[in-house]
C-alpha cells in the first residue's frame, strides 16, 4: 500500500483514463437500446436515477445530475414523448412534482441494465474479493470528494 503514496502524475493520468474508458464502454454497451428509442446517454442517466430513486422530485434530480433546468427539461420532455415517465403531485405541497418510470420506462431501464450488468458482472467475477472491496471503496472516495 505504501507505493500508493508515491503515485506519479503519469500513473494518475493513466488511472483517470481508465475511469473514463470504463465509463464510456459501460454506457456504450446500451447504445442499441438507446438508438431504438431515439434517446441518448443523458436520457439513460435520468432513467437510471428514476429507477434508483422512485418518486424523486425535479429539484432532487437537478442536484444529483448537476445539470441546468433547461437540460433536464429537454430530457424529461423527450421521455414524456416516448411515454417512459409519469409525474405525480406531492400530497402536501402541490408545487412539487415526483417523477416515476412508468411501465415502458421500467422496460427500457431493464433492457439497458441487463446489458450493462453483463460487463460489470464479468469484471467482478474475474476479480478477487479484495480487489472488488477496495475498488468499491476507492470509487466511493472519488465520488464523495
Amino acid at each position: 500500500m505504501k507505493e500508493l503514496l508515491y503515485l506519479k502524475d503519469d500513473q494518475l493520468k493513466e488511472f483517470i483514463e481508465k475511469i473514463s474508458l470504463s465509463y464510456r464502454e459501460t454506457f456504450s454497451d446500451a447504445k442499441n437500446v438507446l438508438d431504438k428509442h431515439s434517446i441518448g446517454i443523458a436520457h439513460q442517466k435520468v432513467i437510471h436515477l428514476l429507477s434508483s430513486y422512485e418518486g424523486i422530485t425535479i429539484s432532487e434530480l437537478l442536484k444529483k445530475l448537476k445539470v441546468t433546468k433547461q437540460s433536464l427539461n429537454r430530457v424529461l420532455k423527450d421521455l414524456i414523448k416516448i411515454d417512459a415517465i409519469k409525474f405525480e403531485k406531492d400530497v402536501k405541497d402541490t408545487r412539487l412534482k415526483h417523477v416515476y418510470l412508468n411501465e415502458k420506462g421500467l422496460k427500457i431501464f431493464d433492457e439497458i441494465f441487463s446489458i450493462q450488468k453483463k460487463r460489470i458482472y464479468k469484471a467482478l467475477l474475474n476479480s478477487n474479493a479484495k480487489e472488488v472491496l477496495y475498488f468499491s471503496k476507492v470509487l466511493n472516495k472519488i465520488i464523495d470528494e
